[in-house]
């Protein structure tokens, strides 16, 4: 995938702040365990006195091995040293050495002179991000789904309870196998409100998830296809087939044309064929997806989907005549 020059300079600022982090918290314990145990200056102090003596004998041109040998062996039993008042002290060995996000790069973002894999997996996340940046991911949860705008009716309050316990049974164990959904009633019945929290809950377990409103994310790609968008955001439609979890929203609001329906397809039938999950939100009837779209894209949708209904009043509605 292709990332600008932004997103480049935002994920090395990202990784360096990850890496002081971890050395600023270090250099906190060094001094909170310093303040208990001050033999540990003493034998740093010997330490960097065992370095600085290698490294002039090396600089002399000196082939005094076994003056380098006792250096090295003095660095060593300070080292042991420092581990067993550590251990003594009950606290691992490496308790002093910084907590790297990467254990791999040292958070320096860099391996073996290549972008190191949690570089790469960083480029993508703000890749993500920025695909998503006027979604509002942050603003629902299950937490804050209030099933009592269902009671009037106790089928429709049945059902929907159903419907809730599935998202977060669905959240709660997405993984790679998990099905893809396709979220369908009238509007304000809490579709959006449901697949968001499920968005939210997926990336706290470190997934990439893209959300969008199907007219703003096909417009994305109908620009950069015929070369109209000139802001080099990267590539919408390889997001779209690449990220863990794919959400949709609002299918059937975007102005149909013969390449929105085919980039329809290809989205879903790619991430189906690679068991990449989607999740699609609709006003739509099942009968009125049928007769919008193509007949393969049907019967990808209503055969590989999980349709969950979703039935009772306008939600919004309701809230308007509680104020």
């Amino acid at each position: 995938m292709a990332y600008n020059e932004k997103l480049f300079l935002l994920a090395e600022e990202r990784i360096a702040e990850r890496k002081m982090k971890a050395e600023e918290e270090a250099a906190k314990r060094h001094d909170r365990f310093a303040e208990g145990c001050p033999d540990i200056l003493m034998l740093e102090e010997r330490m960097r006195k065992s370095a600085y003596g290698l490294i002039h004998v090396i600089g002399m041109g000196e082939k005094t091995g076994e003056y380098i040998d006792k250096l090295r062996t003095e660095n060593l039993e300070a080292q042991k040293e420092i581990g067993r008042l550590l251990k003594t002290a009950g606290y691992p060995e490496d308790y002093l050495e910084p907590d790297y996000t990467c254990k791999i790069c040292s958070d320096t973002g860099i391996y073996k002179g290549r972008l190191c894999k949690c570089h790469l997996a960083l480029l993508k996340q703000l890749a993500y991000e920025q695909l998503c940046r006027n979604s509002p991911l942050k603003i629902s949860s299950f937490d804050d789904f209030d099933l009592k705008y269902y009671k009037d009716d106790p089928d429709v309050y049945d059902l929907m309870s159903r419907v809730f316990a599935f998202c977060k049974n669905y959240a709660r164990n997405f993984d790679m196998n998990s099905n893809s959904i396709l979220m369908w009633g009238e509007t304000g019945l809490g579709k959006t409100h449901l697949s968001l929290a499920i968005a939210g809950e997926v990336i706290k377990k470190g997934y990439g998830v893209v959300y969008g409103s199907v007219q703003n994310l096909f417009s994305s790609i109908e620009q950069e296809h015929f070369g109209k968008d000139s802001r080099g955001d990267g590539d919408t439609e390889k997001m779209l087939l690449e990220c863990d979890l794919l959400i949709l929203d609002d299918l059937g609001a975007e102005f149909t044309t013969s390449f929105t329906v085919s980039t329809l397809y290809n989205i879903i039938n790619t991430r189906l064929l690679s068991s990449k999950p989607t999740i699609i939100s609709t006003n739509l009837k099942i009968s009125e997806i049928e007769k919008k779209y193509t007949r393969r894209t049907n019967s990808r949708i209503l055969g590989e989907y999980r349709i969950l209904t979703f039935e009772g009043h306008d939600i919004r509605q309701q809230k308007l005549y509680e104020q």
